[in-house]
């Protein structure tokens, strides 16, 4: 997700560039938004950012401001109607949304919606949201208020952008789930926001702050404008953002992604050490905790996994074949590497544990003598309502098979987890407070049964 604030600059181009910045967080579709004065443009479809957006369709994409998303389900669906930003209106005035998060309420909230009469043309907690706006701008005279209302309304994990004809908004559920960045262009150039510090970099923006939990931002001509639309609550930040979603190079909450890997790495060698040949990381984010790994193990770090790089993530993948077909065409092991070698395999998370097993297989068929399992994130025990798509117990391999099970599934020769302490104590990020739900079943947000 991302937004910016630029007159007389190429705002949708900027917006491509930190989109692609950004894909790794959604494969299925991409959109770009354009407010220019008068109305909001929007272009969008299926497909990563490069195959939705050419020459011809950026140019025909002219105005002050934009927003837009790269697209990965978890409330919804897929499917073009799913795809983001929304285009809602207010009256006789179109806004353009986009949302990284999951709502939890949003049954009662479509009740409503049409108790006012709105229709909804999706099924997505997107829609909602806007047409929520929509609703109460109406009522409050004013789009701001509107937006103050939602957040009152609408429970869950949001990080927002908004675009109107002639301003940008910004804004975040009051736990701060996902993350929002604020920067800033140089020489006065304008105001850039985006899911992760990474996209503003692809622009040549500055990192200013992180915008808070609760807070609204706004950039018009009438300049950057700050307020609370929301008490903040719980501090919340997803801390599996820290171990798989976020890129490397992005800056969460204060702290690195890169060395919060390295750390967890190193820690996860003092907790769970293996007597192995090679240490080897599983592209891309098992790579930095593996180099931590092989550090404080003192055993040798080896490249013996190749990526494909145009292949997309396939824990995002939108169905379980997917994910399957993706893992094989995305890893090749090196024989001529591995083979006879006891090995230490470090990743980042085991979710539902085919891929993991199919990366152990693919591996001893390269020839491994033994493979050792060693994963940077503790047990996914509990379900995620706020932004990933593991929506109920039985799809996670580790709330329903014993360590032994598991370990024998897979197919590997010992498997070892990080504790819930070990990787908070591996993020140094201003505060101390994550959602480690999908570890500890300690929700932040209350869930509807």
């Amino acid at each position: 997700m991302f937004g910016v604030y630029a007159p007389g600059q190429d705002v949708a181009r900027m917006t491509a560039f930190g989109l692609q910045a950004l894909q790794h967080r959604g494969q299925e579709s991409a959109g770009i938004a354009v407010g220019n004065g008068k109305t909001v443009l929007i272009h969008k479809d299926l497909g990563l950012v490069d195959q939705v957006f050419t020459e011809e369709t950026l140019s025909h994409l002219d105005g002050d401001l934009a927003i837009g998303h790269t697209r990965y389900s978890t409330a919804g669906g897929g499917g073009w109607t799913a795809a983001q930003p929304h285009i809602s209106a207010i009256d006789d005035e179109l806004i353009a949304l986009a949302h990284n998060g999951t709502l939890v309420d949003t049954l009662p909230q479509r009740a409503w919606l049409a108790n006012e009469g709105v229709q909804l043309y999706g099924y997505t907690d997107s829609e909602v949201a806007a047409r929520t706006i929509g609703v109460d701008t109406r009522r409050a005279g004013h789009i701001r208020a509107g937006i103050r209302l939602m957040m009152q309304q609408l429970h869950g994990a949001y990080a927002i952008v908004l675009a109107t004809p002639t301003a940008l908004y910004a804004f975040r559920d009051p736990n701060g789930i996902r993350p929002l960045s604020l920067g800033k262009l140089p020489d006065g150039g304008g105001w850039v926001v985006a899911s992760e510090s990474c996209g503003l970099d692809a622009i040549g923006a500055v990192f200013v702050r992180d915008v808070e939990p609760g807070e609204i931002v706004k950039v018009s001509a009438s300049g950057f404008e700050s307020e609370q639309g929301i008490e903040p609550a719980r501090r919340a930040s997803c801390i599996f953002e820290y171990v798989y979603f976020a890129r490397p190079d992005s800056v969460l909450d204060g702290d690195v992604v890169y060395h919060a890997r390295r750390r967890m790495g190193r820690i996860l060698a003092r907790e769970a050490p293996v007597d192995a040949d090679y240490v080897l990381g599983v592209p891309d984010s098992g790579v930095p905790p593996a180099l931590g790994y092989a550090a404080e193990s003192g055993l040798e770090y080896c490249d013996g996994i190749v990526k494909n790089r145009y292949i997309g993530r396939t824990f995002i993948q939108p169905t379980q074949e997917m994910r399957q077909m993706g893992i094989r065409m995305k890893l090749n092991p090196l024989p001529s590497v591995i083979a006879g070698k006891r090995l230490a395999v470090i990743d980042d998370s085991i979710v539902r544990g085919n891929t993991s097993k199919q990366l152990v297989a693919m591996l001893r068929q390269a020839g491994a003598r033994e493979v050792h399992l060693r994963i940077v994130s503790p047990e996914v025990m509990w379900p995620c309502f706020y932004g990933i798509d593991t929506d109920t117990r039985d799809q996670l391999i580790s709330a329903n098979m014993t360590h032994d099970e598991a370990c024998a599934y897979i197919g590997c020769d010992s498997l070892a987890f990080i504790s819930l302490e070990g990787l908070k104590s591996a993020v140094h990020s201003v505060h101390d407070g994550y959602c480690d739900a999908c570890f500890s079943g300690d929700y932040p947000v209350p869930v509807p049964e």
